[in-house]
């Protein structure tokens, strides 16, 4: 949460600035500025990724460094992943990854990078909500079939079929006959996608406890991140030992050479983010394809065409 500025005394700054005083939520009774936090971070920093497009020739990320500028290399990378969303679309491939981790580790965020800049048609986010009745009489991986990529489809998965390994198994939602079996049928689920042409990439995004701590306490007091905390969130906080020990347990079954664990550091967010797009773009062959000329027809003529008068049309006021 963005911290409120104070004067020399140490106080909150109150003071009515020249002729019109921001809104604070704190005047509604929600204790934050409405002008700050996330919500003015992200604008900036998709202005700025924006004006870095217009400048990139077409080049490779940068190699990193102490010297690196997150926004610089977003933009690069993410010109990356407009290229690699047309050599998908064109070539027909199908792509499948998986984001799985603790709460509050961030898979949101480096979802949210990864599609911001491509076409939903192309990549497609699924994130699937609590089983209903008639699902839970189905197979298991059943309804997770039903969203996996056709042809020329990128498909991000926020959490999966993996539900059943984690909070599944550690909340008491399957018994132990149906998790055991989670752990045995998996890998040949996961073997049959492959096989079947699909690829398959998949990461686990790792937070430290004093990390996550931070994050829940930061969710609880900002209103725009409220509604990313859940009571299953906080009751995950009571078995951070049991969702350990369910992790490894899940790695130790499910991470074969064929469809491999990746596990991301995610204690810091933005070279997580970083760093989780620059792997996922190696993992899959790609090449510049580049687009089509396109000439820009002229205007088809008016040939006496009247237009309506606005005022027997509902205009937005233009407050702004």
């Amino acid at each position: 949460m963005d911290e409120i500025r104070t004067g020399a005394g140490g106080e909150a700054e109150d003071k009515p600035r020249k002729k019109r005083k921001a809104l604070k939520l704190k005047d509604l009774g929600l204790g934050v500025p409405a002008t700050g936090g996330e919500v003015l971070r992200d604008a900036r920093e998709v202005a700025a990724i924006e004006s870095h497009w217009r400048d990139l020739d077409g080049g490779k990320p940068s190699k990193g460094g102490k010297k690196l500028k997150y926004i610089d290399e977003l933009a690069r990378l993410q010109f990356e992943l407009i290229k690699l969303q047309e050599w998908v679309r064109v070539n027909g491939l199908k792509v499948c990854v998986l984001f799985e981790g603790r709460d509050a580790a961030g898979k949101g965020g480096v979802i949210k990078r990864i599609t911001e800049s491509l076409n939903p048609r192309v990549c497609r986010i699924v994130a699937l909500g609590t089983p209903t009745e008639k699902e839970r009489g189905q197979w298991y991986f059943q309804r997770y079939v039903s969203q996996l990529p056709a042809k020329g489809e990128i498909v991000l998965f926020d959490r999966s079929w993996y539900n059943r390994a984690g909070v599944e198994h550690v909340m008491g939602f399957c018994n132990e006959e149906e998790y055991q079996e989670f752990l045995r049928a998996c890998p040949l689920f996961e073997e049959m996608l492959v096989r079947s042409g699909i690829i398959l990439i998949k990461y686990w995004f790792s937070v430290s406890d004093e990390e996550q701590e931070k994050r829940f306490t930061e969710r609880m007091r900002n209103p725009i991140k409220r509604w990313k905390l859940s009571p299953m969130d906080l009751e995950s906080r009571k078995h951070w030992v049991e969702y350990s020990k369910a992790k490894d347990a899940m790695l130790e079954h499910t991470d074969k050479k064929l469809t491999p664990w990746y596990i991301v550091d995610a204690d810091d967010k933005k070279k997580a983010r970083l760093n989780c797009i620059r792997h996922l773009l190696q993992q899959i062959p790609y090449q510049d394809i580049a687009p089509v000329e396109l000439d820009l027809p002229p205007r088809q003529s008016d040939d006496g065409y009247k237009r309506p008068k606005k005022s027997k049309q509902n205009w937005v006021p233009e407050v702004y």
